[in-house]
């Protein structure tokens, strides 16, 4: 089963994001120590022409690291087909015990990729390198995480057996099964709605603020943080509901599915973009009164900050589409 081609290219990705991030870690300890741009000493040279090199590997990995999470899920779902009691991608991941670590772990690292990428981005802005302590700094925290989850995705994958009788979404998201999964099932839908629209409300109303006056990127991104629990909640209970008008299917997962024409990327794939935006956003918002960014930071920032509500709008958009032509009437 490890022989898959999707299999084969996540642990290469897996693999290669490993070696990288240990190699760019032990050259950031040097830059922490060492950086030094007033300096003209010969040190000083050799790394800003091994930074160049190092941060641009490790953006290219990053950027791996980040399209990894879609592929694993997708081809989870693929291979629900293989398994006894597997309907989606939660019966592939309930296979065995690493499944749904290996899968927070891949969210942790796509949302720690696109902040990095975002850093990189605004270091390269200035003439003086001036977040290169700071993204180096980031790495030494990024690559634990890598290496984590490389190595809960290499243990799932040894782990797979084609003959267990796995569990999924239905048993999952009922109150035989107790943990956040019933628990967020099980939310009121009035209330789970009401939270998505509040939350996007306050991401609507600190964005519209940021773009007016370049100031509160740091508050943008935490309502960004809170749009994405919030709708990740409504998914589950209520906003699957509809997609299946089923009152009782709350999978997040079997939206993602041909049956259901594969709406769930029209939600996922706004939502995880626009919120890893919305947090890049807010780790280089400390930054904006660093000289050399003053010219050129601002208008990134309004860039990113449009997208990013694009995107947030683009995840509510759907919500409204779906339940509008559903056929399921949960209210009234």
């Amino acid at each position: 089963m490890i022989f898959h081609t999707p299999i084969l290219t996540l642990l290469l990705v897996s693999a290669l994001a490993a070696l990288v991030a240990v190699w760019s870690a032990g050259f950031g300890i040097s830059v922490l120590r060492h950086w030094d741009l007033s300096s003209g000493a010969r040190g000083q040279l050799l790394l800003e022409r091994r930074t160049e090199l190092v941060s641009t590997l490790f953006a290219l990995v990053m950027a791996a690291e980040a399209a990894a999470l879609f592929l694993f899920v997708f081809n989870a779902d693929r291979m629900a087909a293989l398994f006894v009691g597997a309907m989606c991608a939660v019966g592939t991941l309930n296979a065995n015990g690493y499944g749904f670590p290996a899968l927070y772990g891949q969210i942790a690292s796509f949302f720690a990729a696109a902040v990095w990428l975002v850093l990189d981005h605004v270091d390269r802005l200035g003439r003086d390198y001036p977040l290169t302590r700071v993204k180096y700094a980031a790495v030494l925290v990024i690559a634990p995480l890598v290496l984590l989850t490389g190595a809960l995705q290499l243990a799932y994958f040894l782990n797979l057996r084609s003959d267990v009788i796995t569990s999924c979404c239905s048993k999952l998201f009922t109150p035989a099964n107790a943990g956040i999964s019933d628990e967020m099932a099980a939310v009121d839908p009035a209330l789970a709605l009401a939270a998505l629209a509040l939350a996007g409300g306050l991401v609507l109303a600190s964005g519209v603020q940021a773009l007016r006056t370049g100031r509160g990127h740091g508050l943008f991104a935490l309502a960004g943080a809170g749009y994405f629990g919030a709708a990740l909640l409504a998914m589950v209970s209520t906003i699957a509901l509809y997609v299946y008008e089923n009152p009782n299917h709350h999978c997040p997962f079997c939206i993602l599915k041909p049956d259901y024409g594969y709406i769930g990327y029209a939600f996922y794939l706004p939502l995880f973009g626009a919120t890893a935006l919305a947090l890049g956003l807010g780790a280089v918002s400390p930054f904006t009164a660093r000289n050399s960014l003053r010219t050129p930071l601002p208008a990134v920032m309004r860039r990113l900050t449009f997208w990013a509500l694009a995107g947030f709008a683009a995840y509510g958009a759907v919500t409204v589409w779906v339940i509008a032509r559903s056929n399921l009437i949960l209210f009234g």
